[in-house]
């Protein structure tokens, strides 16, 4: 693939993503969109409960086997280096059009907060959430998660390297401010359905066993940087005092 197309295929990959992530806002918020988390025709219990685990499965495996070193290594002899992230970014989008396509609504209500006060409290964890993800996503580097850093670099004939690790921004607060704005969006809603909740928690169960994994690996590839790191900083709730 040549030079401008992998700069083009990353862009596509990046663009595509985002919108993915704006429709997910509205999919689970059950607003503006035409297909939301509580939509469509109800079905027995236990074929709704499978297929949407299944969803829920599929994009978990993906995330955590594309994301490890040892797939990359082997992914790499396949797909050219400079756009292993694009290719991941695009089918992590791709998964998630999957999900929202097929989710099968469970409607049975677990909470539903009728007073203004408790709605609005809710609707601003929502939105806090999405912020904090943006947010997160920046302080480490935007375009280096998505992929566009590393095409934008073979465009311009350079060799990629590594971000070094920096606890800057909410990163000097919690070690995952990007995981926690996910799961803080997840379940801010003044109305829990069985399907959203089944969504939060298979969602919530996987970005914990996902940290684990993912601190794993930080501490191979940074050392001693990241140990002394995780020493002085929690994981997702500002318990410690930040780093300096």
């Amino acid at each position: 693939m040549g030079r401008v197309m992998s700069f083009v295929y990353g862009i596509i990959a990046h663009m595509g993503f985002l919108l993915v992530f704006l429709y997910l806002i509205g999919f689970l918020g059950n607003f503006a969109v035409p297909k939301s988390i509580d939509s469509g025709q109800t079905e027995p219990f236990g074929k709704v409960l499978l297929i949407d685990l299944i969803l829920l499965g599929l994009f978990a495996i993906q995330h955590s086997v594309m994301a490890r070193e040892g797939f990359k290594r082997w992914w790499t002899k396949i797909v050219p280096g400079h756009i292993e992230r694009s290719t991941y970014v695009l089918i992590s989008g791709l998964l998630l059009v999957l999900l929202i396509w097929q989710w099968r609504p469970m409607t049975g209500v677990i909470w539903d907060v009728e007073h203004p006060l408790g709605r609005l409290a809710f609707w601003g964890l929502f939105g806090s959430g999405w912020l904090m993800i943006i947010l997160a996503s920046f302080m480490t580097d935007h375009f280096d998660l998505s992929g566009t850093r590393q095409v934008y670099l073979h465009l311009r004939g350079k060799d990629y390297s590594p971000l070094k690790f920096k606890g800057t921004g909410l990163y000097k607060y919690i070690r995952h401010p990007l995981m926690l704005g996910w799961i803080t969006a997840f379940w801010s809603t003044p109305r829990m359905t069985v399907g959203h909740l089944v969504f939060a928690v298979g969602t919530t169960a996987y970005i914990l066993i996902a940290i684990q994994i993912e601190e794993r690996d930080l501490l191979r590839f940074h050392g001693e940087v990241y140990e002394n790191y995780r020493r002085q900083v929690s994981m997702l709730l500002p318990f410690k005092k930040k780093i300096t």
